[in-house]
């Protein structure tokens, strides 16, 4: 398998100029031609509509709204557009949205690791919060296990990048992604996709629904993944990279009155794949082993048992009072248990080994009312949030010292919010927006550290022989975060925003807090914040032929919050930061041409230019604090990312038959914001695709390959140079070359 290093093909700036070029001057010849050649009459007409692009809903502003109008930079994927390209997991969405990274955590196969903007939380230990908010319908998910989800029985989904707080609240600092199902119509309605692929991928998705009476509707779907792994633990021949998913969804909705109904969700995920190992990129030093030749192959000294169980429930009802006010409440709860197994060294001693479980749940409230008419838009609310994170891992050190360090504790979280926000309609071209929320969180928390004699599993008791962290702590944070914006129609086609925004990420308790070598490992560390400032357009040209849509931001992060994990004589020394600033600067381009009814370009484009202003960092080794940001980079934030797309259709065999192919770039990204030998560089990946759809509408077929060209992409790791004897440099990485065939039935 072809390595891709430092010395991978880069995206350089002439590159870039090129694509641009090559691009739209690929859009603007076909529709000159198109544009010179035409002619009057219904024919003409008939053409141009054909070639028009389609409209694009999103509800960024808590209300459907033409994407053309929102002043929020926004990528929506609808649910056909995500079969054409062969997205089956929210991960690949990173690859459509710009300045975005939603990957699989490290040791971890649904974990999910989402950045935007360069804001993110690479740590998923509980405790610790997300900055990107994920969302399932209008629920928020609160831990990041489970959420790199599998696509099915959905509508679209939303990426909302920058500060979302106004709206969204909690931890949207850097954005939120919202995974929208299928609404309820109360048609009969069944689907049926069955798909083959590489590495015995074997999946079935079932998705249906029907109305029970005129007034209640009811709908299911079901997905089951299989596949075997990328690779193999040589030492005891399980699979490493496998699949193994069950995930169910069933929603109810009575329409009580005509303006009053209710509706009810539940669903639960089973993942019952394999502990992922990972790549070791050093010789062993207690065991020799030199790094192995394939990436995704390892070894253990563990089981590779892992259960990841998600589920959740939500009832939303929505009252319009009148034709412009409308009252909708959603009462939602969610909780996990995860049971994993992570050898961290990925050898076959028992050196490193960390078995670990967590468990959460949480229950949110939300009232909203909202108010529409010709002049005026406003979205207000009050919403509540209870949260209880738990969990244990025992870090064993066998090899080295005959003992487990176990850390474990919990942490309950209680936050009320309240938030409005209206844009008002000056005249025909201007409209400005003013909105603001203020949270309040208090947090309880209780954390330990124990060392127990020999090999212990976070749920077995033992007697411990040495307490490194033994404490509790209670603490209330609050903040208002305000938006302020204009909105300029130039013209039916253009519209022009400006804002700014302020973005807040709650403080909190290390749960890996060692006070044995930190002594303030108790306290807490405090809010981080974010003002953005942001300029946009969003364009449709040539007849509404092209959509091109641009931002400029800037942002100020202060108190960034970075949790930094070293060795420190034979046991680890964990900190969450709180002494970062940084600035962070950008641009992001979307543009989708229809060159004719049969051809469409799509160019993605990200830039992100994020650099530490300062960084107080204290060293547990020599008791010293010194600022380290010359030093270090932002983590998962490459400075480039760019997808150069095509679709083209034509008639088949009586249907009709739709390619799609795309060029996704990365620049070199950093794994952690302190340089190491994980970090890796650019790449580009090559995904083409192939779906027929038969003259009914009934029946589809679809081929996929995605990362054709089969690119290492290295995604995450662990780097301890020296822990209890052994040099621990892990790595994880994305799929390599994939190939499936679907095909699919539906009434």
């Amino acid at each position: 398998m072809a390595n891709n290093n430092y010395k991978s093909t880069r995206f350089q700036p002439n590159l870039l100029a090129l694509a641009v070029t090559t691009v739209l001057c690929g859009m603007v010849t076909p529709l000159q031609a198109q544009e010179n050649k035409a002619a009057t009459g219904p024919a003409a007409t008939e053409n141009k509509e054909q070639a028009a692009l389609e409209v694009i809903q999103v509800t960024a502003r808590r209300t459907a709204e033409n994407l053309q109008t929102v002043p929020v930079a926004v990528t929506s994927i609808g649910a056909e557009d995500l079969k054409q390209k062969g997205i089956e997991n929210i991960t690949s969405i990173q690859q459509q949205s710009p300045n975005t990274t939603l990957q699989v955590s490290r040791g971890t196969n649904s974990t999910l690791t989402a950045y935007i903007r360069g804001i993110g939380q690479q740590d998923p230990l509980w405790g610790f919060e997300p900055g990107v908010g994920i969302y399932l319908d209008d629920v928020y998910m609160a831990r990041p296990q489970g959420a790199a989800m599998d696509i099915y029985d959905v509508e679209r989904i939303e990426v909302l990048r920058g500060p979302q707080g106004t709206l969204y609240g909690r931890n949207t600092i850097g954005g939120a992604v919202k995974y929208v199902t299928k609404a309820l119509t109360g048609d009969n309605e069944f689907a049926v996709r069955g798909t083959v692929g590489s590495y015995g991928q074997k999946d079935l998705k079932l998705s249906g629904q029907t109305a029970i009476t005129d007034k209640l509707f009811i709908g299911a779907a079901g997905a089951t993944y299989n596949r075997d792994g990328f690779g193999t633990y040589l030492n005891t021949g399980d699979e490493n990279y496998n699949k193994d998913i069950r995930t169910g969804r069933v929603s109810l909705q009575y329409q009580a009155l005509d303006n009053l109904r209710f509706s009810f969700a539940a669903d639960k995920t089973q993942d019952d794949s394999n502990s992922k190992g990972g790549h070791r990129l050093t010789n062993s030093l207690l065991t020799g082993e030199a790094p192995l030749d394939n990436v995704y192959d390892s070894k253990t000294s563990m089981p590779v048992d892992n259960s990841v169980e998600t589920s959740g429930q939500s009832l939303t009802m929505a009252w319009d009072i009148n034709a412009n006010w409308t009252l909708k409440a959603i009462t939602a709860k969610r909780e996990g248990v995860t049971d994993t197994n992570i050898d961290f060294d990925s050898t076959i001693r028992p050196s490193l080994d960390v078995p670990a479980f967590y468990e959460d749940e949480q229950t949110s409230n939300e009232l909203q009312l909202l108010f529409n008419n010709d002049k005026f838009k406003f979205a207000s609310g009050l919403y509540s949030f209870t949260g209880d994170a738990c969990g244990a891992f025992g870090t064993v050190l066998v090899a080295g010292l005959g003992v487990t360090i176990e850390n474990g504790g919990c942490v309950s979280t209680d936050s009320i919010a309240a938030y409005a926000q209206g844009t008002y309609q000056v005249n025909d071209q201007w409209s400005f927006t003013l909105g603001g929320r203020y949270t309040k969180d208090d947090k309880d928390a209780a954390v330990y550290r124990y060392v127990y004699l020999g090999y212990k599993l976070p749920r077995d008791t033992a007697n411990k022989i040495g307490v490194q962290s033994d404490f509790t702590g209670d603490e209330s944070f609050n903040h208002f975060s305000p938006r302020v914006g204009f909105e300029y129609q130039a013209n039916d086609n253009m519209m022009m925003y400006g804002s700014y925004t302020d973005g807040f990420k709650s403080g909190g308790f290390d749960m890996r807090g060692n006070q044995s070598v930190n002594p303030n490992a108790g306290d807490p560390y405090q809010p981080e914040t974010v003002d953005t400032f942001e300029l946009g357009v969003k364009s449709e040209l040539w007849d509404r032929r092209l959509r091109l849509n641009a931002a400029l931001f800037t942002s100020a992060y202060d108190d960034m919050q970075v949790t930094v994990q070293r060795a420190v004589n034979n046991t680890v020394a964990s900190q969450v930061l709180n002494a970062a600033s940084a600035d962070i600067n950008g641009l992001e381009l979307e543009a989708v041409a229809v060159a004719s009814d049969a051809l469409q370009f799509n160019l993605v484009l990200g830039y992100t230019d994020a650099k530490f202003n300062e960084v107080m960092f204290y060293d547990a080794v020599t008791k010293t604090t010194t600022d380290v940001s010359g030093l270090w980079s932002f983590a998962n934030t490459p400075e480039l990312t760019g997808t150069l797309g095509t679709k083209y259709t034509t008639a088949l065999l009586g249907g009709e038959l739709v390619f799609n192919a795309n060029l996704y770039h990365r620049s070199e990204t950093q794994i952690f914001e302190l340089p190491s030998v994980l970090d890796f560089g650019g790449y580009t990946l090559f995904n083409a695709g192939a779906t027929w759809y038969d003259a009914s509408g009934n029946w589809d077929v679809s081929l996929q390959g995605r990362n054709l060209g089969n690119k290492e992409t290295r995604i995450a790791g662990y780097n301890f140079p020296l822990l209890a004897g052994e040099q621990t440099i892990t790595a994880y990485y994305g799929d390599p070359r994939t190939v499936s065939l679907t095909v699919g039935y539906h009434f």
